[in-house]
């Protein structure tokens, strides 16, 4: 398999550069089989802007997913950036990551001589001192600083940290995108890194890991499709393409249906990911469990359309269908989601939701 050499953010020229997938696919033909050449990422995803509307944010996400670009741009773009600028932090450039990580142990850097209640249950500044393991980390390796929200003696907390303050335990998923563990060692990190935030911004930050990681599906789901199609169309059988079947065209009917519903979902979330509240709540709830549900029957079928050779390294189909597998489960499954959805939603909440949704 081909080796993913991870390359920074260029701040001179905002764009995340992709490896060019330079892959062979066989598309057998009815007396010979036809050798091409097909690149999965062609060029580079550009970065949006900080200002970017969440739409535009989403469509960049999207087309990561696409062309399975070997950086994090969903993350950096949809979630860690956003975040700091929400509470005022620096932005740094190249690629961020994050973790929500509520099982750290958290404690003050500086107790308070005079401290009321329990010792270490306030401090002379914000600084803290915080020890544990952020699991699985997306892109930890290659993140310039990685935002971390937790909940600290005073509530909960966001803070940011290098890769090279932690122990990095190298991990991936079934894409081989790294998914990193970070120990932190009793490690102190200054106040001016600290910032205090709401309940309601810890949310919207597990709503905007599962946006981004809905986009990303949604990008691969309709590389799914591009692929499917054109070796439906190349493929013969019996003296006529694939997709002159009756059954090979219901397949890819059904295989473009739940393609354009995780779109429509990720869509449909952008306005109400802005606005806040329950609306958000219900949008992005319901667009990361279509989004996981839909995941894998894209890549059940896409799979039995190609035959054998879909499965092959050879074949740019597992740039997609791996992905989507590995996606399907992070920042939250359809059953996680799910019933998070149904939470809100009770018999007086429900016609209000959905009559008040943009």
């Amino acid at each position: 398999m081909n080796s993913h050499t991870t390359h920074t953010i260029d701040t001179s020229t905002p764009v995340i550069p992709a490896d060019a997938y330079d892959t062979t696919t066989f598309h057998a033909a009815a007396d010979t089989i036809a050798v091409v050449t097909n690149t999965t990422a062609p060029d580079a995803v550009a970065l949006p802007p900080e200002d970017a509307s969440t739409g535009e944010l989403l469509a960049a996400a999207c087309e990561a997913g696409h062309r399975a670009v070997p950086a994090p741009l969903a993350e950096t773009a949809l979630v860690a950036r956003p975040l700091l600028c929400r509470v005022g932090l620096p932005v740094p450039g190249g690629p961020l990551s994050y973790a929500i990580a509520p099982e750290l142990t958290i404690r003050y850097a500086h107790p308070a001589a005079s401290g009321v209640g329990s010792a270490g249950s306030s401090g002379d500044d914000d600084a803290l001192l915080v020890t544990g393991t952020l699991r699985r980390v997306p892109w930890a390796r290659a993140a310039t600083a990685v935002v971390v929200l937790a909940a600290a003696p005073f509530g909960p907390v966001l803070f940011t940290l290098t890769p090279g303050q932690a122990v990095l335990t190298p991990g991936g998923n079934a894409a081989e995108e790294p998914r990193d563990d970070l120990y932190l060692a009793t490690l102190e990190i200054p106040a001016s890194r600290v910032r205090r935030i709401s309940s309601e911004l810890l949310d919207e930050a597990r709503l905007r890991a599962a946006l981004a990681r809905s986009a990303l599906i949604a990008g691969a789901a309709e590389r799914c499709v591009d692929l499917t199609v054109a070796h439906t169309t190349a493929r013969t059988q019996f003296g006529r393409p694939l997709n002159h079947f009756q059954a090979v065209k219901q397949e890819e009917a059904r295989l473009i249906e739940e393609t354009a519903l995780v779109r429509a979902a990720v869509q449909a979330a952008a306005v109400p990911l802005d606005t806040g509240g329950t609306a958000a709540y219900v949008a992005v709830a319901a667009a990361k469990t279509q989004a996981s549900a839909s995941a894998a029957e894209i890549a059940r079928i896409a799979h039995q359309l190609h035959g054998a050779v879909g499965i092959t390294q050879l074949n740019p189909l597992h740039f997609a269908t791996t992905r989507l597998w590995s996606w399907r489960d992070e920042d939250g499954d359809e059953t996680y989601w799910a019933h998070r959805l149904a939470r809100p939603l009770t018999a007086t909440a429900l016609w209000p939701a959905l009559t008040t949704t943009p």
